[in-house]
């Protein structure tokens, strides 16, 4: 199928159903990271930044949680940031990206600025765009890949989806959506990923970035504005990424994270969590040595002493020492007081972090990890090698779906107001309009 046709065609009934659910999972999980990143220094930075420099005009959207209105460019800056604060967020394996910490709010921003011009958009229609921009965005990283050296994060592609989905909900005709690609592609930030992970800081992955990209571009093109061809969608080298596209679904292959940190640690907080149910005595008091054999990119990590909470989030052996001192790593491990917490660092101490040549080779394909255990008393536990939970193979559950969200809102939100974000999530397909859900989680 060709884009176009399938940016305005396709209805969220026909989307396989399993396609379906992923999509509704993922929706639900970008919310709930969204919610546990509320209050946390990046969010509260990027609203002040909006709040000064992007003033609702005819334009207006309310900021994720918060209610306070700005231009959609600035709400979208401000989504793709909160999410992108919390690494817990889903991914993908052959852009090596993610797609919903931009789609999401950028869509959620165009959504509501709809809904303050009158107009009505039914959960269906919601959702459909929702699944047009994941699908595009992951399509365009899996291009961006194919066609440059260097490793991007994914704001650099994400944009596309946002071009594609919102393409969609404003109705633009074919000559507007093929400029508003070029023009999102063109204005696209470079994003040296291994750049950021050497460096931990505030930009993460760039889904603010790419959010903007795209929104900015679908309100360039609607004002009549040009763009040269998006290479990424139209080059014939990246046919190939394309010509499946709605009978094939990169959905299909994304990852999700039970815990907020980057995805090279979790094949290892996934081996240390089976230890830990395997072996009841193992606790921080009993621990001598740890001891993560991994791939190289997950070697670089390291992250034993982290300044503030990015350098937690993209770090290895932090992680592993809170869920070997706590049992759990959720937002209060890797945000906050908990970044200087003795009972944490003190295990991260003992946490030795080494490459694995075999492992190496196996990466990107396949993401994998081992750890071993030395207790004081002699004894020693290993995990075999590893794979992360969250991939298709090793897939949650939807009882550990909403575990997990329970887990991150409850930071921030109420028992009552996260189950009334999950009825919203949950009856959206059915849903009339969007207003419910706009309200859960636009408002404060």
């Amino acid at each position: 199928m060709s884009l176009y046709p399938f940016v305005k065609g396709l209805t969220f009934a026909e989307v396989p159903e399993h396609t379906r659910y992923l999509v509704s999972t993922a929706l639900l999980d970008i919310l709930g990271v969204a919610a546990g990143a509320q209050k946390n220094n990046t969010t509260e930075c990027i609203k002040n930044y909006a709040l000064a420099h992007y003033l609702p005009s005819r334009l207006s959207s309310r900021l994720l949680f918060d209610g306070r209105p700005a231009h959609p460019l600035g709400s979208a800056w401000v989504g793709g940031f909160t999410i992108d604060s919390l690494d817990a967020h889903e991914g993908h394996f052959t852009s090596k990206g993610h797609a919903g910490a931009t789609v999401v709010p950028a869509l959620l921003a165009l959504v509501d600025a709809c809904r303050d011009q009158g107009r009505t958009i039914s959960g269906a229609e919601f959702l459909a765009a929702l699944t047009v921009a994941y699908e595009t965005g992951l399509r365009a990283g899996v291009a961006l890949m194919d066609t440059a050296a260097e490793y991007h994060a994914s704001g650099a592609f994400s944009g596309i989806g946002v071009v594609c989905g919102g393409a969609r909900l404003l109705g633009l005709d074919e000559e507007q959506f093929l400029h508003a690609l070029g023009i999102a592609e063109y204005f696209g930030p470079r994003c040296p990923m291994m750049r950021l992970v050497d460096f931990p800081s505030m930009l993460r992955d760039a889904h603010g970035a790419g959010a903007y990209a795209g929104l900015n571009a679908l309100l360039m093109a609607q004002a009549g504005i040009t763009g040269a061809p998006a290479e990424t969608v139209e080059m014939e080298r990246v046919r190939h990424c394309w010509q499946d596209l709605g009978s094939h679904w990169e959905i299909d292959a994304q990852y999700f994270k039970p815990w907020p940190v980057c995805r090279w640690a979790q094949p290892a907080l996934t081996a240390a969590t089976a230890l830990l149910a395997a072996h009841p005595e193992i606790n921080s008091d009993a621990i001598e040595q740890v001891r993560v054999e991994t791939f190289h990119e997950s070697v670089r990590l390291q992250g034993h002493f982290p300044a503030n909470a990015d350098e937690a989030q993209y770090g290895l052996a932090f992680p592993l020492a809170a869920l070997l001192s706590r049992g759990q790593v959720g937002p209060n491990e890797v945000t906050g007081d908990a970044i200087h917490a003795e009972d944490i660092l003190a295990v991260s101490r003992r946490i030795d972090i080494v490459e694995a040549e075999g492992l190496s080779a196996r990466f990107p394909r396949e993401i994998l990890s081992r750890v071993s255990i030395r207790l004081k008393d002699g004894k020693h536990f290993a995990s075999p090698i590893t794979a992360a939970k969250g991939d298709p193979d090793t897939a949650m559950t939807q009882a550990e779906f909403r575990a997990k969200f329970v887990q991150l809102a409850s930071v921030n939100f109420s028992q009552e107001r996260i189950e009334s974000i999950i009825s919203a999530v949950d009856q959206l397909e059915q849903a009339g309009d969007c207003g419910a859900l706009l309200d859960q989680v636009l408002n404060p």
